[in-house]
């Protein structure tokens, strides 16, 4: 735990060292308030929640989250810094968590940084407290579910652009899972067992059931056995390729 911690505060400091960092949290913020306002209708709706705010989060994520998570390993393959950190005391799974824990904990940041909507939202009605909260939950498992995602496919190679690519389609496809048109392509020549299973991949399924102001066990399992199943696919990658 305390070789987690350590690289955990290495790498959340690294966020900062740049101007990278601060540029995320306000492009965040800004095109968040932007889709609440405008494109949401947050006014011209009369109603005193947050849905048009957590409506745009997948697809905000879905830009945002790999350009977070492109440079986890890609950055430390190509600098060769890679070699360095896995002859450390340290376990593999150390490095993986850290550096992981550090991402989510960036997002959590910018995420944090929203609060006045809520206050706002207050302010100008008697919002559903409860489902607001759950909707930020929920939102911030869906951003370390896209963060694992792009902690595997970074691992896969050096560049960081080719990481961004892949991380916002496999992110998309997951997303997308769920969707009637995606269902509909696959009905009628999928047995229903494959079909519910697709289904049950859907990202924005399972967030938007959270966003209800249900946190279903279910849901919660979802995103952590998501989380676990992309870390442990990162490792097998990382395994691999300090073996060629």
């Amino acid at each position: 735990m305390k070789n987690i911690t350590i690289i955990l505060n290495r790498e959340f400091a690294s966020y900062f060292a740049t101007p990278v960092a601060y540029v995320f949290i306000l492009v965040f913020l800004v095109l968040s308030s932007a889709f609440t306002f405008y494109l949401g209708q947050f006014y011209e709706r009369g109603q005193a929640d947050l849905l048009p705010f957590f409506n745009f989060h997948p697809w905000l994520y879905l830009f945002l989250v790999p350009a977070v998570s492109m440079r986890l390993w890609s950055e430390e393959r190509a600098s060769g810094s890679i070699e360095l950190l896995l002859t450390l005391p340290i376990t593999l799974w150390d490095a993986i968590l850290g550096k992981f824990l550090a991402a989510w904990l960036f997002t959590g940041l910018a995420l944090l940084g929203t609060f006045p909507l809520w206050v706002s939202v207050n302010y100008l009605g008697e919002p559903d407290n409860g489902a607001i909260a759950a909707s930020y939950v929920g939102s911030w498992f869906m951003a370390g579910a896209f963060l694992a995602v792009g902690c595997c496919l970074s691992a896969l190679t050096k560049s960081q652009i080719v990481a961004f690519i892949l991380t916002g389609t496999v992110c998309l496809l997951l997303v997308l899972a769920g969707f009637p048109l995606v269902l509909n392509f696959f009905q009628g020549w999928v047995p229903a067992l494959i079909l519910d299973l697709i289904a049950g991949l859907s990202i924005i399924a399972h967030f938007m059931a959270i966003s209800k102001g249900v946190l279903a066990l279910t849901d919660v399992i979802y995103f952590v056995a998501m989380i676990g199943l992309w870390l442990y696919l990162t490792r097998l990658v990382l395994q691999a390729k300090s073996a060629d």
